[in-house]
């Protein structure tokens, strides 16, 4: 195994381990899809800059033979880094990685998969909270599709008995653990056997595992149609061809509305505004999201909101509308476009908009992994006439402007 050292060796609380060891053939990139370009920068640096950002170090990127001078390009920069040649297996190259961390020894570590760039603040911070009260926490989402199982027969499959979605989730990383834990259990780990993730080796050591709410936003690269839009599409478009016929700018609108009650939380622009009411809905009912997410649904002519979320769909209640836009903008990523601009303007008497203006910026721009300036937060009111007038409920309304990537 060999290993480059960018970091100190003093104690450290938050430490991670970036999985950046597999060759990505399915991805169609002329390197490693790790270390393919991906929204102008190499797909690795993205959530590697994410976690230097949260403070954690030191990080191990665990990366293929030979790969230590593409490595060190591709991240460039980033101090408290270390450099680990992977093994043959997931479970070994998490291992190496975890072994190169033992002379800090770290109160916890995160596993992350480098195939999956975009990492929120929000997962980390719910990662280490739970690993206060549980030696191991993993971020999940629901499965929306129904599910089945296939049954094999001679003219090809068919459909089996219903699997019940309520009981399954969605996995995904980075992982968190008690650093003593899970190293412990993959030295212990059966090496002839394969797990599915970091997660199932804590598992077989006895570890209890937390669930907490993943991010819609931690879409893992696997295919060529995941780079459709960045470096796949630059060729055909410096030829003056389009891409894919692809119109070069889309604009769509939405507009919202929610009942004021008493006893409900005020969630505007992903912000909790502490009022004396809060919004009725099935969800959390933060219309300024509802709002934008059908702007940018309207952009691509991908329907409503009430079409992939539907309010009679129970797993729905109460949800954070955060995963709402999260998806919308991951359809937008899928269909060849970027967020170009966004602007919201919200439409109620109380409470004030402006003192909370900037963080709902700013949390909309991290909610859709782009820069503040591309997104604008405006209020107004209808001078006392009508409903929002009246205090009994608050409108939003929102325009969306994507350009094709």
């Amino acid at each position: 195994m060999s290993e480059i050292t960018r970091t100190s060796t003093n104690l450290c609380r938050h430490a991670a381990v970036v999985v950046a060891a597999g060759q990505g053939l399915r991805a169609g990139q002329p390197v490693p899809k790790q270390f393919a370009p991906w929204r102008g920068k190499p797909v690795v640096r993205h959530s590697v800059e994410a976690l230097a950002a949260a403070g954690v170090a030191p990080i191990v990127i665990v990366i293929p033979e030979g790969a230590q001078e593409l490595a060190g390009k591709c991240l460039a920069g980033i101090d408290n880094l270390r450099f680990v040649t992977g093994a043959e297996t997931r479970q070994g190259s998490v291992l190496r990685g975890l072994e190169a961390l033992s002379d800090v020894m770290p109160d916890t570590v995160m596993i992350h998969d480098a195939a999956r760039p975009v990492l929120p603040l929000d997962v980390i911070n719910r990662l280490l909270d739970a690993l206060n009260r549980h030696p191991g926490a993993i971020p999940v989402l629901p499965v929306v599709d129904s599910l089945c199982h296939a049954q094999a027969a001679p003219q090809g499959d068919i459909m089996g008995a219903p699997a019940h979605r309520e009981a399954l989730r969605r996995v995904q990383t980075p992982q968190a653990f008690r650093y003593a834990d899970i190293l412990s259990a993959h030295r212990e780990w059966d090496g002839a056997a394969s797990a599915g993730d970091d997660a199932q080796v804590a598992q077989a050591a006895g570890l209890t595992v937390a669930l907490v709410e993943g991010d819609e936003i931690l879409h893992k690269l696997t295919y060529a149609s995941d780079f459709a839009g960045t470096q796949a599409n630059e060729a055909p478009r410096a030829a003056g061809n389009g891409v894919a016929g692809l119109p070069p700018v889309r604009m769509g609108t939405g507009y919202d509305v929610h009942r004021l009650e008493d006893g409900e939380e005020l969630w505007l622009c992903g912000v909790k505004i502490e009022h004396h009411q809060g919004l009725s809905g099935h969800s959390d009912a933060d219309v300024a999201i509802h709002a934008l997410v059908d702007a940018i649904l309207g952009a691509l002519g991908a329907g409503d909101i009430g079409q992939h979320f539907p309010p009679s769909d129970p797993q729905w209640r109460g949800a954070s509308s955060d995963r709402f836009l999260a998806h919308a903008v991951s359809l937008v990523r899928d269909g060849g476009y970027l967020i170009g601009h966004v602007d919201v303007t919200i439409i109620c008497e109380a409470p004030k908009i402006g003192p909370h203006r900037e963080s709902m910026r700013a949390r909309l721009a991290q909610i859709m992994d782009v820069d503040p300036s591309l997104v604008s937060v405006k209020a107004t009111t209808t001078e006392k006439l009508g409903f929002t007038g009246r205090g009994e409920g608050i409108a939003s309304q929102a325009a969306a402007t994507l350009v094709r990537a």
